[in-house]
């Protein structure tokens, strides 16, 4: 599983300022994820962080992601 930042980001870098491994960066029009560097802060805290601190809740958990950072195929 990964996260994903959406469109309601009003861009506010709480999410970056509190990443423990610096996976959250500005992208061009909002924040991203890098989900290779992405740990969902285990080892670090109890939840993840980015979705803690994100004022509109603009962090979600995207399970089209699986543990390697590639995505699911989902075709039949």
């Amino acid at each position: 599983m990964s996260y994903q930042i959406d469109s309601n980001c009003i861009i506010c870098g709480l999410c970056a300022q509190h990443c423990p491994v610096g996976a959250i960066h500005l992208g061009v029009d909002i924040y991203e994820i890098d989900n290779k560097k992405c740990v969902e802060c285990k080892g670090h805290y109890d939840e993840s962080q980015c979705m803690l601190v994100c004022p509109v809740q603009a962090v979600f958990k995207n399970n089209s992601f699986i543990k390697n950072g590639k995505r699911k195929n989902n075709s039949k």
